[in-house]
């Protein structure tokens, strides 16, 4: 809370004006002021920069212990500040007034300090944040070291044993017709699961056929097309 010591008749929040930044984009941010004492306080904000900030409300009267929330709306930026850093400051006064006091009963001389009059004062700085700052990416684990890609390649070599233990035994009961149907049904639960380690996500689009079969054998298996492709 905003507390600068005796005269400070608000509790401000926060402290510290932070504005989206992005260029060409108006931006705002929100202050709350709270009353905490038992008197009605006038309020006033002001800022060394009056073009570029639009102030709702600018002034007002808080009843004791009520809160009262001020927005401040920035003008779009057409350059990007150095450093991104804003020397902009705003200025919250408050001062005591008779109770039922409304805003039409503030003038310019509610804030003056004259006759004793103790009027507080509370200062923020202004700071730039980004608009929308980029989401930490997570580091994926290293291949070699993963207890899933040594599952994975344990899984690819049952399949592709499968297939070949089916693929060896449609060669040694002939390329008939009536044997080629039953060699398919076999390994394509196989090749299905093969493909599916390997990334290819298209199954369902998959004609499977003994070549395709014999070709997915071929990089694991040493065996020859002449056997199995006429």
């Amino acid at each position: 809370m905003g507390l600068n010591g005796p005269g400070d008749f608000l509790s401000i929040h926060p402290t510290e004006l932070k504005f989206p930044f992005e260029l060409r984009k108006q931006s705002s941010c929100s202050m709350q002021l709270t009353n905490r004492t038992d008197q009605y306080v006038a309020f006033k904000v002001k800022t060394t920069n009056p073009r570029k900030y639009s102030v709702r409300p600018n002034s007002g009267v808080i009843q004791p212990g009520s809160v009262t929330n001020v927005t401040v709306n920035m003008q779009a930026l057409k350059e990007m500040p150095a450093d991104m850093q804003c020397k902009d400051k705003f200025l919250v006064q408050s001062v005591i007034v008779p109770g039922g006091s409304t805003v039409k009963d503030l003038n310019q001389q509610t804030f003056e300090k004259e006759d004793g009059k103790v009027v507080g004062e509370f200062k923020l700085r202004v700071a730039y944040i980004p608009a929308n700052p980029p989401s930490p990416v997570p580091e994926e684990p290293e291949e070699e070291n993963s207890p899933r890609s040594s599952t994975v390649e344990d899984a690819v070599r049952s399949s592709s044993e499968a297939i070949a233990r089916s693929l060896e035994e449609y060669i040694g009961r002939g390329t008939s017709e009536e044997v080629r149907p039953l060699f398919l049904l076999d390994a394509n639960s196989h090749i299905k699961v093969y493909l599916k380690l390997c990334n290819f996500d298209d199954l369902d689009a998959l004609e499977l056929t003994v070549e395709v079969a014999v070709c997915c054998l071929l990089s694991l298996h040493n065996f020859s097309l002449k056997y199995v492709c006429n």
